[in-house]
């Protein structure tokens, strides 16, 4: 098969001519590899679910998963040593997957999970039940996070304390947070790991820890953290600022581990400096597992040249993927997934399939191929091919 295809460039998406431009692929797929799991750096992705297509609903409804597919996957993540960080916003929690479809992934995650030695699962625990507009007071953010965290409890589950819309809306100021922190860490069971999200990756998250400076959000979260120090197991930053994330990692307690979220910016965090470094907890993880999961065991052997030569073609790829507008950069690993085989079908809850331009699924193909990870170009080729038929473009 050619391996040559016409591509739109990714320029033209803005402009109203269109430039359409062959495109030969070039890249070495990398293989899958087994990995064990390693504390020297803790690495979680926050794992897609595949869509059943053929479930009848409409767009905003209840939530229909191909279980079978969707678990899959967690074991293809699991094998190369990669933990998973399950029901967070890489699978469209509170962007299509509602809270009780969420409570039955953690649950059956977990139980086809525990055959795999070491494997490491935390849930995301939040108050997504509860719509902020019908948010009166703290009490009923309590409520919210208390029946999560109970139901994830049940099933043995770590728990991810996310973000909550519903405490950004209703809370009045710092206090707020560190009183609703306050009574959630109390009840935990086990250490958690705590969840910064920006707004860029969720809007309705603006001001959080009561108020829109980072310098007084900081020492906010660190205050609570300081507080709970024996409940928390670590603190994931999505600020996509490896700056603010270093600020903070060098002002956490010694037992509190750092997990990158910055998605622009992972190698060189997860490397480090003399002065400590960060684990991952990370959505471009699940679009290129074989290059973390490769340059992890690279790192753990002392090989940083291969460390960096594995992730470095990644970058450009993973700022793409995240790319404004954030939210939806589950596009983008969706796609990949569909390319690589893990799914029969380009289709997302809420039809969020279609919440990006042609031009930047073409110019994933590009940085994909570049970056070693289209597993079977042949394949990839023809689902490229498909896509730019729908989309009117003789490739």
């Amino acid at each position: 098969m050619s391996l040559t295809l016409n591509l739109p460039t990714l320029e033209s998406a803005a402009s109203s001519r269109s430039v359409v431009e062959p495109y030969r692929l070039c890249g070495a797929p990398l293989p899958i590899l087994a990995r064990p799991f390693s504390e020297n750096r803790i690495a979680l992705s926050a794992a897609h679910v595949v869509v059943d297509p053929l479930a009848a609903g409409q767009p905003g409804g209840a939530s229909a998963i191909d279980w079978e597919r969707t678990l899959h996957y967690r074991r293809f993540l699991l094998e190369q040593g990669l933990g998973i960080a399950e029901a967070m916003d890489t699978a469209q929690r509170g962007m299509g997957l509602d809270w009780p479809t969420a409570l039955k992934l953690i649950q059956h995650t977990l139980e086809h999970t525990r055959d795999i030695k070491g494997a490491m699962v935390f849930s995301g625990c939040g108050t997504d039940q509860l719509a902020p507009e019908d948010t009166r007071n703290l009490d009923d953010v309590l409520r919210a996070y208390d029946e999560q965290h109970q139901a994830i409890g049940k099933l043995g589950g770590r728990i991810i304390l996310m973000a909550s819309r519903a405490l950004a809306r209703v809370a009045k100021g710092p206090e707020d947070y560190r009183r609703v922190y306050g009574n959630v860490l109390a009840d935990a069971q086990e250490p958690v790991i705590l969840h910064w999200l920006g707004d860029m990756f969720d809007p309705a998250l603006h001001g959080y820890w009561g108020t829109t400076q980072f310098e007084a959000a900081l020492e906010t979260c660190l205050e609570i953290i300081h507080e709970h120090e024996d409940k928390i197991d670590g603190i994931k930053l999505s600020l996509l600022d490896k700056d603010k994330e270093i600020t903070l990692r060098r002002r956490l307690p010694a037992s509190v581990k750092m997990y990158t979220g910055d998605d622009f910016n992972y190698p060189e965090l997860i490397q480090g400096d003399e002065q400590g470094y960060s684990h991952a907890l990370l959505g471009i993880f699940d679009a290129i597992a074989p290059a973390a999961s490769q340059a992890l065991t690279a790192l753990e052997r002392g090989n940083v040249s291969r460390y960096n030569e594995l992730l470095a073609p990644t970058l450009p790829l993973a700022r793409l993927i995240f790319s404004a507008p954030t939210q939806y950069y589950k596009t983008g690993v969706v796609f990949l997934a569909w390319l690589n085989g893990h799914q029969d079908h380009f289709v997302m809850l809420n039809g969020h399939q279609a919440m990006r331009p042609l031009a930047y699924f073409c110019e994933i193909f590009r940085l994909a191929d570049q970056a070693g990870l289209l597993s079977d170009p042949d394949r990839a080729v023809i689902r490229m091919r498909q896509l730019l038929q729908i989309h009117g473009v003789a490739a």
